[in-house]
């Protein structure tokens, strides 16, 4: 596993985010492997299906809605889906079934979800995270599904069509009795966080509050993979990781050594969300917006949350290019 797994993808940069390495999310091989002794995984409430003949939940197609595509992707019949799943993937957003070769995970599934409300035939393409974009910029693909975050920076380039929360998630050893919840709460510990990350920024701006109030300032320790972090927690050498909520609930969920203790917005002090992304003015964030807001409606959207066990993520509407995370908040 790269260094790079371990970047938050709510960064701002928009075409070449590895550059600063800000946007792969943790990725952890703990629990791919947790789980790979069958197609299908029985943890706590949720069955994680790792089959690539796993059904995916669908809805009936929306006429109206469909009518409001392009005409260009209307009569392709084909909603092209770029996903940055690259190398294996990231459990469980976009990663590889069991056969090593299908892409899987609550991305697929949500594209999947909208293409079959606007009537069109899912086509994922697993990429980088990099490449995502430039597969927008030329057209190659119609949207990115890949953990987008909104930001303003982005919205210059590309239209978004929002359907998750954006969280990170504080992750203790199981037992700790550890509570997050804002910056009091880190004061004088020692927390694990990736460097150059949002999670990062985020603790840095906490330990600047809690010596301002006279409390000790947190203690950040950086490793170069997540199971580096991971090995930390148990052995006691750090008693907090942050990194992003989805990730860090699929470890807990496989790996069961450890808890969440707490989250925070992903664009923190705002809202974070994440957003199927197109290309600015191309037509196409409308429909996908109206689609989402059908699928919420109808239940099928929280299947596919639950499906997952991400059902803290789940928004009660999807929005059109929503405020984001200002230019000015990660410089």
């Amino acid at each position: 596993m790269s260094r790079n797994a371990n970047r938050s993808r709510h960064a701002p940069l928009i075409a070449v985010p590895v550059v600063l390495g800000l946007f792969a999310l943790t990725a952890c091989s703990d629990p791919a492997g947790a789980a790979a002794g069958s197609p299908k995984a029985k943890v706590g409430n949720v069955t994680y299906d790792l089959s690539a003949t796993q059904s995916h939940i669908t809805s009936k197609k929306n006429d109206a809605i469909a009518a409001e595509l392009p005409a260009d992707v209307g009569n392709s019949g084909v909603l092209v889906i770029g996903s940055g799943g690259a190398g294996g993937g990231i459990p469980p957003l976009a990663f590889t079934a069991e056969d090593n070769k299908t892409p899987i995970g609550v991305e697929i599934d949500v594209a999947d979800l909208i293409a079959s409300i606007l009537g069109l035939k899912p086509k994922a393409e697993t990429t980088s995270f990099e490449n995502l974009f430039l597969g927008l910029d030329s057209g190659r693909f119609n949207v990115g599904i890949s953990n987008i975050g909104v930001s303003e920076l982005r919205k210059q380039k590309y239209d978004f069509a929002t359907y998750r929360l954006g969280l990170h998630a504080f992750e203790a050893k199981k037992g700790s009795g550890l509570k997050v919840s804002g910056a009091a709460d880190i004061a004088g510990k020692t927390v694990a966080v990736a460097s150059g990350t949002l999670q990062e920024a985020i603790l840095l701006r906490w330990n600047q509050e809690n010596i301002k109030a006279g409390r000790a300032p947190a203690e950040l320790k950086y490793y170069q993979l997540s199971t580096d972090y991971y090995l930390a927690l148990q052995s006691g050498r750090v008693q907090l990781y942050l990194g992003p909520n989805p990730v860090a609930a699929y470890h807990v969920a496989t790996a069961k050594q450890t808890e969440i203790v707490g989250t925070v917005s992903s664009s923190f002090p705002i809202t974070g969300l994440v957003g199927v992304a197109t290309k600015k003015g191309n037509g196409l964030v409308k429909p996908l917006s109206d689609a989402l807001n059908v699928a919420i409606k109808d239940g099928s959207y929280a299947k596919v949350l639950a499906k997952w066990g991400l059902q803290s993520e789940a928004v009660t509407k999807s929005e059109v290019n929503p405020p984001g995370l200002s230019n000015a908040t990660t410089k």
